[in-house]
This record gives C-alpha cells, structure tokens and sequence, in this order.
C-alpha cells in the first residue's frame, strides 16, 4: 500500500520486509493449504515479552487498565483500593481472612503482570476469540490458530480435503508454531482454472467488506500510472514496472545486483538510525533536491516521522498531504470479483477437526475454540462446522439491547423442553411461541440453561464440552442470534447460565486429553477430577486457561449480545472439596487450605473485564458456601457481582410442604430465610423454586401441593383450593418480602403438575416429562394461576416493589401464623394459618391515612373464595399503638390468603 508517510519513510533507506519473500511463502508456491506466522500481523496473545516491550508502545496505568505501576506512581489508597475494604464496611474484625485478602490482591498484581508480558491489556486479554480458532482472512485465505502446547504438529482435517491429517500440516520448529504452544495454520482458497494469482500482496479479493463488488476491470498499472499522475510531487516515488521506485533502487544500492531473496539469505541488518546516519553520511554533498527537508529515525512505533520539517514551505505541504486512499480501494475487489476467481478452500457448512501428531501418537479433536459444532450423539462421529455464511445470508441485527433496570423479573428456561410435544425444541419454536408468553407473563428478562454445547442431552446442559457453540440440537448460530434479536424486541434482557466451574470429561468433543496432556486445560491428579461428578477442574491459575474462559464471556456479549451471565455453582470452583462441606459462616471456612485463591482471582478477573467493557451487562453469582463479598466491588476486596442467589429458600418451601404439618410452620423460620443477610439484601436474588426443584427426580411446588389430586380424590375441592392458595401465597412473600431480583422457572407461573425428566436409560430414553404443558393454560386452575402471576408482575412493574429499600418487617407471630411488613408505600399481610380467619386483625402501619386493597390472592378471579366485601378494599388507619408502631390497619384476614395494601391518602393528625 503505497501512502505518503510509508512512501516518505522508505525513501531514507529504510528497509521494509514485504520486498523479501520467504521461501516457505505461499505466494511462492500454490497449495491448497500453507503454513506459517503472518509477519505482519502475529497476534497478541503470543507474543513474547521482549516482544511486547519492542513493539509496543508506552502507556500510562490509565490506558492499559490496571497495568503494573512505576515507582512513581500513586499507591492503591490513593486509588480507592482497599483489599479489605468490605470487611470494615461492615464492622469485621478477623485477622486471618483480612490477611487471605490482603495475599489475594498482592497475588492479583502479580496476576496481571504476568497477563501484561504477553498482552496489551486486560481488553485484548479477553478478545481471544479475535484470532484463536478459524477466521477468514481479509485476503484470499482462512486463518486457523489453536493451543496445544502438547502437539508435535497440527493439521485442519475436513470434507474438503478428504481428511487428510498430514497434507501442508503445522510442524515443530517451523511458523506454523511459537513458544506458548500456539499452532497456526492457513489454508488458501484455491484459484480458478485460468486465474491467476495477485500481482501484488495487498490486492485484495474480499470476501467480506465491500461483497457485492465487482472487478473494475481496471489494472494495476492503469491505477498507478493514474496515481503518478495526479497525486505525486515531482521527486516523489512512483510505481514503475511492478515495482516502487525508490525502495527498489535503495534495495539494490545496499544489497547489490544479487540480493537475497528471502529471509534465510538475508543477514543480519543494522539497526534503523545506524542505517539512516550511514546513508546521510553518504549523501552528504549530494545538491539539494525536492524532497522535504526532514530527519526519520525507527523507533518500532507505528509513525517514523517525528522530526521537524525546517521549511514552512514542505511543512505546510506535508500538513495537508492525505494517503492516496481513492486510488487504493480501486485496487480492492469485493467478493462477485472473488467468487470469479477463487473457490473457498473451506466452504461455509464443512465438516472439520483439528489433527494432532503428539507424543503419545496422533489425535483428532473438535477444536477448544469451534463456534459450532455435532457432538457424537446418536454413535455418530462429532466433528466442527464453519459456520460462515455469505454476508448477504448473514443474520442481521435489527434491535438494541434494552437499557438496564432497577428490577429484575427472570424468566428461566429451557429451550429443548420448551414445546408441548414429546421432542427437543428448537430455538426458532421458542422464539415463535415462548418469546410472547414470557413477555404477556410480565417478566422483563429471561434466563437460558442448556444453551451452550453439551453432548449429553440428559446433562441439561450443565456438562459443556463446547463452550464457544451454542447447542446444535436446537439449532444455527444464526437461530440464537435471532431469538436473541426478538427477545431484546420484546424489551426483554438475555441471560446465560454459563458453566465455567467445571467442564465435561469428554476427550473427542471436550477438552479432557485435547493434546494428549492430561493437564492442558485442567489440574492434574485429584485436584483435576471433580469429586462427585465426574467432571474436570479448569486450571485457574494457567493465563493460557485464563485468555480462554475470559475470551469465552466476551464472545457471548460481542457476537450474541447476552446481557449478563448466572455464573453456575461456584462453590465447585472456590474450593478443593468442591462444595461438598458444611458451612457454618465461620470466616476460616473461607481462607484455609481448602479455597482454590486461582478460581477467587479469575472471578474478580471476570467481574472487572466484564464490567469495564460492558457497563450494562448483568454478573449472578451462585453459591452455596455464602462466600463473604461476592457482591462487594472487587476494589474493596470483594469478588464485584452484581446479584447473589438465596438458595435456602427453595429449599425451605419444598421441605415445609413435604415434611412439615400445615399448622406447624414457622413464620419466624420463614421470615429469616427469605431475608438472608439484611447487609446485602439490596443484592439478592431469590426464587421459590428454580428448575432444580424439578429434575433428577426432585419435584415442582405444584406437582407436592395438588399433582395427584383429581375429581375421584376424597375433598379433592379442599385440596386444590389449599394448593392454589399456598401455591399464590408462597410466590407472592418470596417476590416481595427481599431482595431486587426473582427468577422463576418456565412453568412453574402457571402450577406446572408435573417434574422435568429428561430422556436417560432409566426412562427408557422418554421425552414424556421433557416437555411443558401449555394447553393447561386455557382452563381451569392454572388458568387462574397465572392470572395471579401476571398481577404480582404488573405489581412490580407499577409500584416498582423489588426496586425499593429494605421492608420494615413489623409482624411475625408464630400462633397466629401471620407475617405483616412494610415497603415503601405497601402493606404486605399474609396469613398462613390453615383454619384460622380473622374478621379485624390488628397490624401497624408507619403512616395514617386510608390505605386501598390493590392484590387479593383470595379473588375468584384467582381460584379464590373470594371471601373479603367490597366494602373493606379501602380502609383507614386507627390511632393505636401496634407493632412498635403509632398507628394500625384492622384487616379482614381469612386463612390461607394475603393481601396487599397502597397508602392512597396521608392523613395529617
């Protein structure tokens, strides 16, 4: 590419490596497949750190993130960083965890320095899926990289060359590999009969930019005769005979007639100003000339020309000269010029793996990186697909991401069990037939489970063996990013339960054994081995693992624009004996031998990228360890999540309704429960029941309270109408008592009768219960269910309840079974009792004044009695001490019914 400043820069001697070609170039001999290491653009994530120091340059911490500081710079009090700052926040006093965090941000700096030898910053730290795995380049070629520091050499294996594993493969000791274990392979597109190849190396067929562009049929020649013409200055290079001039004329003045061709032949060359300093010595009684009167020394940066132009005349000149960019895009070709000339070595939709010779004999693998992929379900062979549709076929995206809310209403799902029929769903069924139901039902967020590429449909999808790919079975890449597109449509946020705890076993399709090392991806031994689940350990402490599970977040948001993450069980992660211990809160538990410190720092790792380069993006911790700070800002010595999930609650309700008498609940048990820890209740998430109630032989809430009850069951009335109530009452208490978040599972709004089952030898290989019943909608008590539901979400949606502070929880009586509390204007009253009614109960209220009924769960609109009179839906508050309180409400109060109360008017006293 022939612009003013490298044509100014070549002109005093400086060489330029494209004017020698290496033997093992393509452009020396055609093959269907090349090997080597671009020279002009090797990638970050492989660099080395003499590398990095050379040529890059110099930033301030402020540029590169959190980059190592000098000794001048200001001290991390100074920067608002206090590694034990969310312990005297809150009053801690415990030495030996302050000293854990203390350690853990000193191994953090050390962390990140260690990631800034081999990367800018932490930005580019996380954009590995930019270069690793395969990308079709700007020229006439697709690029392949990958991690294998256990291989010997690597191939691309496909139907499109007849898997043939050693045919131009990338070999040890060859470009094709550098010292971090990355292997790089190009494979050419092939030139059609009686085409030629490119005359030069920056003609450029695109198969992308500019696609529907034709050849101009305009050459080279005609271009830059056009160019000399109308653009150089007399004196200035000029492209003669397939050649620049100038740096060709200089080439041979320094290396003679016979120069070396390629870069074996080459010598060592002195270094830029040695070079400049020698030829101006040369030319020291040469007469003036043309050219601008101006010193160019290399430094490595990417501008040379730093001196001053001592005439204003030139200098002036030189302000206002451009690159002859009009002259250079004639040269480009869009992809009708390409699809004349070339056929895809790799067409879109072939079948490929990646081939490895290593010390133990030859492997054949689905690439760590594939963004899609056919397990080897059904006894078939797995293998990757190239998905690179034409870019007239591409998906488009037509929406933007809705802006982040106060509140959040999840939906959870499931796509493959989402369809009435006994079959796996596909993501364009649900986007045509669950998208709407979902956003009728009032939530403003659904949550996926099983998205991401798993072999074993039985897993639900928690054993990931490919974590780049959305899962085949429900379809393209394109069908996601489509379902996507209409959920953001619908004003609807897109989470991802992602599972970077652990990894399926699998070596074809996973990761276990990827290059024959046992410890490539995952710890070795026992620690490597999941202890009940059979699952693999990621090897957190690895910056290879760590630009691998860090790239994989940000692929998700860059290419399918989720909005947040559910980070699935992180106690699996946190430490060595995988969460299966018991906790008791003592802080020691949290900072002894048996907390994994490279699973802390990965997660701080992720909450930091994540949030600095998504603003808006949503991070959702769960774990059941109740690990101090998960949603402290990583700043204060926090691990910086948005949301933590309350997981004690659904299994108090199941536990309530299995084991315990109606009559013999605690309202104090319930109250404690569903509050959690007061100090972080702003973040909490909470749910009733989550689709873990209801798989691997668990039940829903519905399926406990009236799943076997039908006409034929003695007092089958009784029993439905106790279900329904608790069912509503249940729902309403755990949506509002706590917390800015709920999350519900698809279903489960309308009383779902029956558990989830995924198809498994047990079942005979059944999709009897892998499927949601959604005709029960049209009648009868889910029906009415879901009535409820779409008001307890309109609830929110109007009165903004989850968004509010913390209640003034003022009533909780144990005899009377009744639960009464404040939040903001709201009074919430609930009265469990299974018989006991009450004509006035008494609760207290903050303020006087006439408070009107704005959601009865006994309406027969409901499935209620519909036992209050109209009458009583506005009342006024008496001037009588209760509850602590100065003043009261005297509420109808039936069993097993709530009600919920809106101050409508103040009354001044």
């Amino acid at each position: 590419m022939k612009m003013a400043s490298l044509l100014l820069h070549s002109r005093l001697c400086v060489f330029s490596a494209p004017y020698v070609t290496s033997s093992n170039s393509p452009r020396g001999k055609c093959h269907e497949f090349s090997v080597q290491l671009p020279r002009k653009t090797r990638p970050m994530a492989v660099r080395s750190t003499a590398e990095h120091s050379q040529q890059q340059p110099q930033q301030s911490s402020e540029e590169r993130g959190t980059k190592k500081k000098s000794k001048g710079s200001t001290s991390d009090a100074e920067k608002g960083i206090d590694p034990v700052g969310f312990l005297t926040k809150l009053g801690i006093s415990h030495k030996a965890f302050a000293q854990f965090l203390r350690e853990r941000h000193k191994a953090m700096k050390d962390l990140k320095d260690e990631i800034f030898n081999r990367h800018l910053n932490l930005k580019e730290m996380a954009s590995g899926f930019e270069i690793l795995g395969m990308h079709r380049h700007v020229e006439h070629r697709v690029d392949y990289m990958e991690w294998a520091p256990g291989a010997r050499y690597s191939a691309i294996v496909g139907d499109f060359n007849a898997w043939s594993p050693t045919e131009n493969c990338a070999r040890e000791g060859q470009f094709g590999h550098d010292d971090y274990g990355y292997w790089f392979v190009i494979l050419e597109d092939k030139l059609r009969e009686g085409e030629k190849p490119d005359e030069l190396y920056f003609q450029q067929y695109n198969y992308v930019d500019d696609y529907d562009k034709g050849d101009s049929g305009i050459t080279i020649e005609e271009i830059y005769k056009k160019a000399n013409d109308e653009y150089w200055e007399p004196g200035e290079d000029r492209f003669i005979k397939n050649r620049f001039e100038l740096p060709a004329k200089l080439y041979e003045q320094w290396f003679g007639p016979n120069s070396p061709q390629t870069y074996e032949e080459l010598e060592p060359i002195p270094d830029a100003e040695t070079r400049y300093k020698a030829w101006k010595e040369q030319h020291k009684d040469d007469p003036p000339g043309n050219l601008p009167p101006l010193d160019v020394i290399d430094s490595g940066k990417e501008y040379d020309i730093y001196n001053v132009i001592i005439d204003p005349i030139w200098r002036e000149k030189f302000a206002a000269k451009r690159p002859p960019i009009p002259y250079w895009l004639e040269t480009r070709k869009g992809r009708k010029a390409w699809l004349k000339k070339y056929t895809p070595t790799i067409p879109h939709g072939s079948k490929y793996r990646v081939y490895f010779n290593t010390p133990s004999g030859p492997l054949e693998r689905i690439p760590a990186w594939a963004t899609y992929v056919r397990p080897d379900a059904e006894g078939n062979q797995a293998y990757a697909i190239h998905w690179e549709p034409p870019p007239e076929m591409a998906y488009k995206w037509k929406h933007s991401s809705p802006n982040k809310p106060k509140s959040l209403r999840i939906y959870e799902c499931h796509v493959g069990i989402s369809s009435s029929e006994p079959k796996i769903s596909s993501f364009n069924e649900f986007t045509e037939n669950v998208l709407p139901h979902i956003k009728n039902a009032g939530y403003n967020a659904i949550q996926l489970i099983g998205a991401v590429e798993h072999k074993d449909y039985f897993t639900v999808g928690y054993r990931v063996t490919n974590l780049y790919a959305v899962s085949s079975r429900f379809g393209t890449p394109d069908d996601f990013k489509r379902l996507v597109d209409e959920a953001h449509g619908l004003g609807l946020l897109v989470f991802l339960d992602i599972v970077h705890s652990y990894s399926a076993p699998d070596e074809m399709v996973g990761l276990a054994l990827f290059d024959g090392s046992n410890d490539c991806y995952f710890h070795s031994g026992k620690r490597g081995q999941h202890k009940y689940w059979g699952t693999r350990m990621f090897k957190y402490g690895d910056p290879d693992v760590l630009h691998y599970l860090l790239s994989n977040l940000n692929w998700w948001i860059v290419e399918y624009h989720v909005d947040g993450f559910q980070f699935h069980s992180l106690s699996s992660m946190m430490y060595t004996h995988n969460g299966f211990a018991s906790f008791t809160g003592d802080l020691d538990e949290y900072c002894n031998q048996y907390v994994d410190r490279d699973a802390l720092l990965y997660l701080i790792l992720a909450n930091d990228i994540l949030h600095a380069l998504h603003p808006n993006i949503i991070t959702i911790a769960e774990d059941t360890s109740a690990y101090p700070g998960l949603c402290e800002p990583t700043s204060q010595g926090g691990l910086g999540f948005d949301y933590y999930i309350n997981l004690s609650v659904a299994g108090m309700w199941s536990s309530l309704l299995e084991n315990t008498p109606d009559q013999e609940w605690s309202m104090t048990k319930i109250v404690s429960t569903l509050v959690g820890n007061k100090q972080y209740a702003d973040k909490m998430l909470t749910y009733a029941e989550n689709h873990n109630q209801s798989i691997s032989g668990g039940k829903s809430l519905a399926e406990i309270l009236f799943g076997k009850v039908n006409e034929q069951s003695p007092d089958s009335e009784g029993l439905i109408l106790r279900g329904c109530s608790l069912h509503r009452m249940i729902r309403l208490i755990t949506f509002t008592i706590c917390g800015h978040a709920f999350l519900n599972f698809m279903g489960n709004e309308f009383g779902h009768p029956e558990r989830v089952e995924f198809p498994m030898s047990s079942n005979n290989f059944s999709f009897a219960l892998a499927t949601r019943q959604w005709e029960l909608l049209e009648t009868g008590l889910h029906q009415n269910l879901f009535s409820f539901e779409k008001d307890m979400m309109k609830l929110d949606e109007t009165e903004r309840v989850l968004s509010r502070s913390f209640p003034n929880i003022h009533h909780v009586d144990d005899s009377t079974m009744v639960i009464s509390y404040i939040r903001g204007p709201l009074l919430f009253v609930f009265n469990f009792h299974p018989t006991e009614s009450h004509e006035k109960y008494t609760v207290g209220v903050e303020e006087a004044g006439e408070y009107q009924l704005i959601l009865n769960t006994d309406e027969k609109v409901y499935g209620g009695q519909g036992l209050i009179d109209g009458n009583y839906y506005r009342q006024r508050t008496i001037s009588k001490r209760a509850d602590g309180l100065r003043n009261c409400l005297e509420v109808p109060l039936p069993n097993r019914t709530a009600q919920v109360y809106k101050l409508k008017r103040i009354l001044r006293i």
